[in-house]
């Protein structure tokens, strides 16, 4: 007559609850119980969030004059030169990026930070080059 777990502390600080025998639940016959399954898939089905956009960049594929001219101007003053610094600051593609760098590097107006890699190019402004 007494069950575990409700707000009734009893023997050795356990909690028990007085049965009472008044509150039995009707039980409903299977049929009644595969309506009911049944009944409540077809009652809200689950929408699904559209999900976050990204905005598309429409970012130049090609150096027009004025880009050229910002890229030799701003880039070899910038601390770190990477592929993506150079792609956000002139709203150019990765491989124009690249080529920029590449550029640049071979003008003599950047340095290359570190041991050299193919992938992971990582530059910096020229110190003492030109008398900042």
């Amino acid at each position: 007559w007494l069950k575990p777990c409700q707000h009734l502390a009893g023997w050795r600080g356990r909690r028990f609850t007085v049965a009472m025998g008044a509150n039995k639940v009707v039980q409903k016959s299977k049929e009644a119980k595969m309506k009911a399954a049944m009944a409540g898939g077809r009652s809200r089905k689950k929408k699904w969030s559209k999900g976050k956009v990204k905005e598309k960049l429409a970012n130049m594929v090609m150096f027009d004059k004025a880009t050229y001219d910002k890229m030799m101007k701003e880039i070899p003053k910038a601390k770190l030169i990477t592929p993506s610094v150079v792609s956000e600051r002139l709203k150019v593609n990765g491989s124009v990026a690249r080529q920029a760098i590449r550029h640049l590097e071979e003008k003599g107006l950047i340095a290359h930070v570190g041991e050299k890699h193919h992938a992971q190019l990582i530059y910096t402004r020229k110190i003492g080059g030109d008398g900042e």
